[in-house]
C-alpha cells in the first residue's frame, strides 16, 4: 500500500512558506584543498589556458592568488602578446571613463575645477603646473594695469584669477 506524503510542498494557495524554502536538499561544492570542509564557492584556473577550475573557499582562493602567475608557461613573446592585448582591453576602459556619471574627465575632479581647466584654456588632465603657467601667462596678457581701457580684460582677470584659487585650494585639499 503507498503511503501518501503528509506534508505538501505548497505548491497551492495559500502557500504558507517563502518561495525557495522547500526540503529538498541542496547540493554544497566542498573546498578543493586536501582536508578542508569548506564550502568551495570560489572558482580558480587550473593552468592559464585551461577552461578546468579549482573550486575553493574564500581563505585558500586567496592562499592560491597571492602564489598565481598569470604568465606561467609561455614564452616571453607571448607574454607580451598577452600582456599588449591586456592593455589594449584595459585602455577602452580608461578612455571610456570620460563618459563616467561624475561628469567630464577621469572622475578626479569636480565639475568646478573643470570649469576652471576651461577658463585656463587647458584639457581635463592637465596637471597643477601646466595650471600655474596658464594662470601666470593669461594673467600677464588681461591685468587691468596692462590693458587699464578695456573692462573685458578686468573681467577676464577675474575669472583667471577665481579659476586658479579652485584649482590651488582642491590640490591643497587631495595633498592634506
Amino acid at each position: 500500500m503507498a503511503r501518501t506524503p503528509s506534508r505538501s510542498n505548497d505548491w497551492g494557495f495559500p502557500r504558507w512558506r517563502g518561495y525557495g524554502s522547500g526540503r529538498e536538499t541542496t547540493q554544497v561544492r566542498l573546498c578543493d584543498r586536501h582536508g578542508c570542509t569548506a564550502p568551495g564557492d570560489c572558482p580558480a584556473p587550473k593552468s592559464p589556458n585551461s577552461p578546468d577550475r579549482w573550486y575553493f573557499c574564500t581563505e585558500h582562493a586567496a592562499e592560491y592568488n597571492r602564489g598565481w602567475n598569470y604568465f606561467e608557461g609561455l614564452s616571453a613573446e607571448e607574454a607580451a602578446e598577452r600582456e599588449a592585448a591586456d592593455r589594449q582591453t584595459q585602455d577602452g576602459y580608461s578612455n571610456a571613463k570620460y563618459y563616467a556619471w561624475g561628469g567630464p574627465g577621469d572622475g578626479t575632479r569636480s565639475r568646478d575645477e573643470m570649469r576652471a581647466l576651461d577658463a585656463l584654456g587647458l584639457e581635463s588632465d592637465a596637471g597643477l603646473e601646466d595650471a600655474r603657467a596658464a594662470w601666470r601667462r593669461l594673467a600677464k596678457e588681461n591685468h587691468p594695469d596692462v590693458a587699464p581701457n578695456d573692462p573685458t580684460a578686468a573681467t577676464r582677470f577675474q575669472q583667471i584669477q577665481t579659476a586658479w584659487e579652485v584649482l590651488r585650494a582642491a590640490e591643497e585639499a587631495r595633498a592634506g
